[in-house]
């Protein structure tokens, strides 16, 4: 005789009607003390990110990181191989003239700068996604037509069913449904 399967929850998924009762619902959950859950709009909301009380990203920081990388990787290679490797006198310059050199440094710290900004941002978001938990629940096909969400892991520390349903529902949530994993 097998054990009956007990289902696995990813959390509850709140519905709202428009992008102000999403965004005051933020940040009520914000406030509760909630770490693992996010809003998910079918347009941008201006300020959503400090409604939900969001850290500022990590991308400007890879981004600089990797055009200071490239401009200095370009700018050594070019040093390295007119001074070390093949030194040659040119019209009476020294070996190393910098200023020859600025475009090609410009160029590589551009190039790796673009580069680590969109493997970061897709590292960052964790993408390619191919599959999310969300995507069980029928209502949440809406968030990108005409619907706002919050959704709420249950993961999260504070997480207990009858509390956080009755959180999301005192925030005018129209519809709160528990969505499996």
């Amino acid at each position: 005789m097998s054990k009956p399967h007990k289902k696995k929850i990813y959390g509850l998924l709140a519905e709202y009607d428009s992008a102000a009762a999403v965004f005051h619902a933020c940040e009520t959950v914000r406030d509760a003390g909630y770490s693992a859950w996010d809003s998910h709009t079918p347009f941008a909301v201006h300020n959503l990110d400090k409604a939900m009380g969001l850290k500022p990203s990590v991308l400007p920081w890879i981004v600089f990181a990797m055009g200071i990388t490239g401009a200095s990787c370009a700018l050594l290679l070019q040093w390295w191989t007119s001074t070390v490797d093949y030194p040659i006198i040119i019209a009476g310059k020294p070996y190393f003239s910098w200023q020859a050199f600025v475009p090609v440094t410009f160029e590589l710290g551009v190039l790796l700068s673009a580069f680590g900004a969109v493997f970061g941002m897709l590292g960052l978001n964790r993408l390619p996604m191919w599959y999310h938990s969300l995507f069980n629940s029928e209502r949440f096909h809406r968030f990108s037509d005409d619907k706002f969400f919050i959704a709420i892991e249950a993961r999260d520390p504070k997480y207990d069913l009858e509390r956080t349903r009755k959180l999301l529902e005192g925030t005018g949530a129209t519809f709160v449904e528990e969505v499996e994993d």
